[in-house]
């Protein structure tokens, strides 16, 4: 997952919500939730919407759970 990310951030361009899916492996729905909840931040460009890999990003980072915070 680490090379996909890495691969998105070089590409410096706004995410689809199916690559988001994708890489968080969620459904489209999911994620148009987290969208409108304002957890995962996103742009809206006429009527689609798209999500900056940064975003992304600081989203995976404030989820992450260690399998010792978890208990």
């Amino acid at each position: 997952m680490q090379e996909s990310i890495k691969y998105i951030h070089d590409s410096q361009r706004l995410l689809k919500a199916t690559e988001v899916s994708w890489i968080l492996n969620i459904s489209k729905s999911m994620v148009y939730r987290l969208m409108k909840n304002g957890k995962i931040p996103s742009v809206r460009i006429n009527r689609a919407f798209r999500i900056h890999p940064e975003d992304l990003d600081k989203f995976i980072e404030e989820n992450r759970k260690y399998y010792s915070e978890v208990d």
